[in-house]
C-alpha cells in the first residue's frame, strides 16, 4: 500500500503510532509501546524527534505516563500538548517546563519544519492515579492536525466520537489522511468513522484503536462497508501491528 507523499506510518498496535517524515524526522503519537498487540518494546524505541499525546488515558501514555516520560525523558523531543498535561509533565522531566510545550485547541505551533495544530475531540481524559486513590487529570483530550515539510497533512483524531466541527478541520486544515479510531465502546465505531470521514472530506483513513482489546468491536472491514454505503470513495489503510504504510 502506497501513499506517494515520501512518508512512513508504522502502527504498534491501539493508536500508537511512529511517522517517518520526508526530513527524516520520527513523530511517535500515543506511544503505549506496552499494549499487548506491538511487537516493540518501550526500551527497543531509538529515536523521538516530536512526541504526541492526544490524552491522558493509560492505553496512550502507558501506566501512570511510563511510557511517554521515558521516551521524553531518554530523546527530549518537541512536545506540544494539552497545557494541563504540560505542568504535570514538566514536574517530572529532567528538563522540566522546558521540554513540553503546552497548548489548546486552536492553537498552532512548528516545530522544525512540522506544523502541529491542535483540535478539539469528544472524548474523556481522567485516569486512575498510581499514586494514590484519586483521579489523575491531565486536560481535555485532543486531537492534531501535522502538516510534514513537505505540505503532507495528517489528521489525527485521537479517542473521540464523529463530531459535527470535523467540518471546520477540513476546512481550515484540508487533510488528506486521517487517522481514525474504529473500535467502537469507548470511541467511534465503525459507521461513526464513516461519517467522520465524509466531513473530513479525506481520501485516505488509517484505523487504529481496534482489537486491542474484545470489547473493541469495530474492524476495518465494517469500516470500508459503511464507508461505501455513504457514496465515498476513500480508503481504508488497513495494516498489521508493526506494518507499515508509506
Amino acid at each position: 500500500m502506497s501513499l506517494g507523499r515520501d512518508t512512513t506510518f508504522t502502527w504498534y498496535g491501539h493508536a500508537c503510532l511512529e511517522i517517518r517524515t520526508p526530513g527524516g524526522k520520527t513523530i511517535l503519537v500515543d506511544p503505549w509501546f506496552s499494549n499487548p498487540k506491538s511487537p516493540k518494546t518501550i526500551d527497543k524505541v531509538d529515536r523521538c524527534d516530536v512526541l504526541l499525546v492526544t490524552h491522558g488515558h493509560f492505553d496512550h501514555m502507558g501506566e501512570g505516563g511510563g511510557d511517554m516520560l521515558s521516551i521524553a525523558s531518554r530523546f527530549r523531543p518537541a512536545w506540544p500538548c494539552i497545557h494541563e498535561m504540560s505542568l504535570w509533565a514538566g514536574r517530572r522531566l529532567p528538563g522540566g517546563m522546558d521540554q513540553t510545550m503546552g497548548m489548546n485547541a486552536g492553537g498552532t505551533v512548528d516545530v522544525g519544519g512540522i506544523k502541529v495544530s491542535m483540535t478539539p475531540a469528544v472524548h474523556s481524559a481522567g485516569d486512575y492515579n498510581p499514586a494514590g486513590d484519586t483521579t489523575l487529570y491531565l486536560g481535555e483530550p485532543v486531537g492534531f492536525v501535522v502538516e510534514l515539510e513537505n505540505g503532507f497533512r495528517v489528521y489525527i483524531s485521537g479517542d473521540t466520537t464523529a463530531f459535527g466541527d470535523m467540518a471546520f478541520i477540513r476546512e481550515l486544515h484540508q487533510p488528506e489522511l486521517a487517522v481514525l479510531p474504529i473500535g467502537g465502546h469507548y470511541t467511534m465505531g465503525p459507521r461513526e468513522a464513516a461519517i467522520a470521514v465524509e466531513l473530513l472530506g479525506v481520501q485516505h483513513v488509517l484505523p487504529v484503536h481496534y482489537g486491542t482489546f474484545p470489547i473493541l468491536t469495530g474492524t476495518p472491514d465494517e469500516r470500508r462497508e459503511a464507508i461505501r454505503a455513504r457514496g465515498s470513495s476513500a480508503e481504508v489503510h488497513a495494516i498489521d501491528p508493526g506494518a507499515s504504510l508509506d
